[in-house]
């Protein structure tokens, strides 16, 4: 059976990457096959995530990024791309040749904290300064505007009295970006594969 071959772009630790391979060994994603993790930070944790699951890794840096990356897409005859705690922009060019097949999770319900600048920590500190009692994760298309596309899947999570950033980040990542991402990539391969 034909699976969705799906390459995920990460610059950190690879929490969510985990998440996702963890899916695949678990049978939640059973649509989509993890083929290639790319990185664009040589001393991405989740290179090693990836190399440790037998899943191809290649790392691209500098002004070239999106063309090599374009090339190696094309290469390896990719149907979906997952940013997973990717700390970069693409660009519309890259975007739009891509519709509806670029997934990000992003660490809040969009339209709250989100757009450019907002990842990170500093969702979290804006959720804490505002006084939100309930915040979460989006699961969302990428388009030409930072966490502009269309959302796919939401959860919310509480907010607790005497969280700190790094508690909220902590509970927001397991509760809902763990759950959420590999989902919609499940939900999204199946859709490719039709």
């Amino acid at each position: 059976m034909r699976k969705a071959k799906i390459a995920v772009l990460v610059s950190g630790g690879g929490t969510n990457l985990q998440a996702l391979l963890d899916a695949e060994q678990s049978g939640v994603l059973t649509s989509g096959e993890i083929v290639l993790v790319v990185s664009n930070n040589a001393k991405a944790y989740a290179l090693q995530r990836a190399e440790k699951a037998g899943v191809e890794t290649a790392v691209l840096t500098g002004k070239g990024f999106e063309d090599a990356l374009r090339q190696l897409l094309a290469e390896r005859g990719i149907d979906l791309i997952i940013l997973a705690g990717f700390m970069r922009i693409l660009s519309e060019d890259f975007t739009s040749a891509w519709p509806n097949r670029i997934l990000n999770v992003h660490p809040s319900l969009i339209p709250a904290f989100c757009g450019k600048g907002y990842y990170g920590l500093r969702v979290h500190e804006e959720a804490l300064a505002r006084g939100v009692k309930v915040t979460g994760a989006t699961v969302h298309f990428v388009n030409e505007i930072p966490d502009g596309g269309e959302i796919i899947l939401q959860k919310a999570v509480d907010v607790l009295p005497g969280d700190t950033p790094e508690l909220l980040q902590k509970r927001v990542m397991e509760q809902a970006e763990w759950i959420l991402l590999p989902q919609a990539a499940e939900l999204v391969s199946k859709g490719v594969l039709k």
